[in-house]
C-alpha cells in the first residue's frame, strides 16, 4: 500500500507571504499548544460554503500539509482541500482591520470568484 503525497501544491492552494508570516506568528504565540493552522470548509456560505481557520494541535493522518521556514505550517483535510483548488489565502492589515481573506474560492467548482472575500477565521 503506497502512501499518498501529503504536500499541498501551488495548484491546490496558494498562500501569500503576508499570510505565511501571520500564520507563523500565530503558531509561535500559541507557545507549543498548536503545531499548525488548519483551514476548514463548512456549508452555509454565500455560495454554499464557509472557509475558515483554526489551530491544529497536530496534523491528522489524512491531512495535506504546507510548511515553510520560520514556523509556518498549514494543514487541510482532503474534503476541504477539494473545495480550495486554485484558491489563495491572503492576510490583509489595513491599519484598522486585519483578517485572512480567501480569494478565488469558487475556481475549483467553476464559479466566478466574485465573492472572494468570504471567510475570515477563528483568530
Amino acid at each position: 500500500m503506497s502512501e499518498f503525497d501529503r504536500s499541498i501544491h501551488d495548484g491546490d492552494l496558494q498562500v501569500t507571504q503576508s499570510a505565511k508570516e501571520k500564520i507563523a506568528g500565530l503558531i509561535q504565540d500559541a507557545k507549543g499548544e498548536a503545531e499548525a493552522v488548519r483551514i476548514y470548509v463548512t456549508g452555509g456560505g454565500c455560495s454554499g460554503m464557509n472557509y475558515g481557520m483554526t489551530f491544529a494541535e497536530k496534523p491528522e493522518k489524512r491531512d495535506s500539509i504546507m510548511h515553510g521556514e520560520d514556523g509556518f505550517k498549514l494543514v487541510v483535510d482532503p474534503v476541504a482541500l477539494s473545495f480550495l483548488g486554485g484558491a489563495e489565502v491572503d492576510y490583509v492589515n489595513d491599519g484598522i482591520n486585519a483578517t485572512f481573506v480567501f480569494n478565488n474560492v469558487f475556481q475549483s467548482v467553476g464559479g466566478s470568484g466574485a465573492c472572494g472575500g468570504c471567510g475570515g477565521g477563528s483568530f
